[in-house]
């Protein structure tokens, strides 16, 4: 097995775009004979009592708390005794239980790659799993079967699978010289009709990678506000601070990826080893790194953190826990042991938890500085990063550099819906929302671990077993 460094730096495939999902509580009659088995609780009024709110906000976790949801909404929360319920209402006792809005993934995808290569497709168990880690909503940033992703996505607004909403995202669109999988733009013209097209097709964002250059990404975004859609990037051939000066809405990955750290960058070009240079050499609160932010937040534009995928990279991190290799398939379970063997064991490694640390205290930069930064998993990479599984890693991760619950609630759900543009409708628990909540067993103000323990979904005031729906996917990661 070769032994493959580059991460979500991988060629990725192409991605079609569909509207927004309507806002519109799907109920547990409209669901199919196979997703009601997997439903937990359901009924016209809900009650979920005595339990810990983070409700997304950034505000102070509240204890003793009831949750009332009726026909798919937040009708009521407060603190218990506070909230009147009705005679018929189902009422559930969730003492030692956290409550906490749905996670907004904002770099997820619907296809998964692991070591060696291996790469599939997994329009069964990525939809299970981020609806059982609590994903209530995600971005496809990213496709490589694009047809899958919008089958998946109607079958889902069907109620004929289980799932979170998915918000789909055009084809990448990159250089010349780019991967043969996206849409290689050679000209703004090109840009230009290649956005025009998407739009007619109802897509909402674009995705720019590594090889565009700064005039068609120019154009590209241009007529993407003109259509009404938003643009993010993996890039690096244009800087950050160049992207946000063309208008570009949002930046995936962050400090990595920032080619504004090379000194004597080549205009248009993505400088090789750019997250060894960068983890080695660029200070994430020097000049620079205040500067690109500074940029950033001035023009609104928001930050994708990925640290899950990230993480794999590192030697000796924790990185094997029993229930994402539970639900691998033994060849992609193998796989993956290896290459994390290879990198714990080599003392030469490139990357190393100095790297790790220096992004991390780059988004903790962003974020005090006003930033507004999202989360998603990538799953991509050496395939330590699931599907759902790997947004929870996130959580655990953002606390690890420094943010308090309450920041990283936020940042995993209201910032996200923010920047989809539906902060409206979800990302904080607040009466009126749709009711698309996690409920986790223990405390997660005082225990992270308690994100990996997920009990209930509730989407649109339907409550999904979370446990049942992981057993029916454990052996398929990297089959389908």
């Amino acid at each position: 097995m070769k032994l493959m460094y580059t991460s979500h730096l991988l060629p990725v495939a192409v991605a079609l775009g569909l509207l927004a999902p309507p806002a519109l509580a799907q109920s547990a009659d409209q669901l199919s004979e196979d997703v009601q088995r997997y439903v937990h609780t359901s009924g016209p009024v809900v009650a979920l009592t005595n339990v810990t709110v983070i409700d997304g906000t950034g505000a102070a976790a509240r204890s003793n708390q009831t949750v009332l949801i009726e026909d798919g909404r937040i009708t009521g929360l407060g603190a218990a005794g506070e909230v009147t319920l009705a005679d018929d209402a189902v009422v559930l006792d969730l003492t030692g239980h956290t409550v906490v809005p749905g996670l907004v993934g904002l770099h997820n995808h619907m296809f998964f790659t692991s070591a060696g290569g291996r790469a599939s497709q997994a329009n069964f168990t990525a939809p299970r799993l981020y609806l059982a880690s609590g994903v209530t909503t995600i971005r496809t940033t990213g496709s490589r079967r694009p047809y899958d992703d919008i089958n998946v996505r109607a079958d889902i607004e069907r109620g004929l699978t289980p799932g979170p909403r998915i918000h789909i995202t055009a084809p990448y669109i990159t250089g010349m010289d780019g991967a043969t999988q996206m849409a290689q733009i050679g000209s703004p013209e090109q840009a230009r009709r290649f956005v025009s097209y998407w739009a007619s097709e109802g897509a909402q964002w674009i995705k720019a990678y590594t090889a565009i250059t700064r005039e068609d990404l120019a154009a590209a975004i241009d007529e993407a506000h003109a259509q009404g859609m938003k643009v993010t990037g993996h890039i690096c051939s244009v800087s950050f601070r160049e992207a946000v000066e063309l208008g570009i809405d949002n930046i995936e990955h962050g400090f990595a990826t920032a080619s504004d750290f090379i000194a004597l960058k080549e205009p248009n070009v993505c400088p090789s080893n750019l997250m060894v240079i960068v983890g080695n050499e660029a200070d994430p609160r020097g000049p620079v790194a205040q500067e690109v932010i500074r940029t950033m937040v001035d023009a609104n534009v928001g930050m994708t953190s990925t640290l899950a995928v990230y993480e794999p990279f590192i030697p000796n991190r924790p990185t094997r826990d029993s229930l994402t290799l539970a639900v691998m398939s033994d060849e992609t379970r193998e796989d993956y042991l290896e290459a994390r063997e290879q990198i714990d064991t080599n003392p030469d490694f490139p990357l190393t938890n100095t790297h790790f640390e220096k992004a991390m205290e780059f988004e903790r930069a962003f974020v005090e500085a006003g930033g507004l930064m999202a989360a998603g998993v990538d799953p991509t990479g050496l395939g330590g990063a699931i599907a759902g599984f790997g947004d929870q890693r996130n959580y655990q991760l953002l606390v690890e550099a420094g943010f308090t619950p309450e920041q990283t609630v936020q940042i995993m759900s209201l910032n996200g819906a923010r920047i989809l543009g539906v902060d409206d409708e979800l990302g904080s628990l607040e009466v009126g929302k749709l009711a698309d909540l996690a409920v986790m067993e223990g405390d997660l103000t005082s225990d992270a671990g308690a994100i990996r323990r997920v009990k209930i979904v509730f989407k649109d005031g339907v409550g999904y077993d979370s446990g049942m729906l992981i057993e029916e996917v454990k052996g398929r990661v990297g089959i389908n």
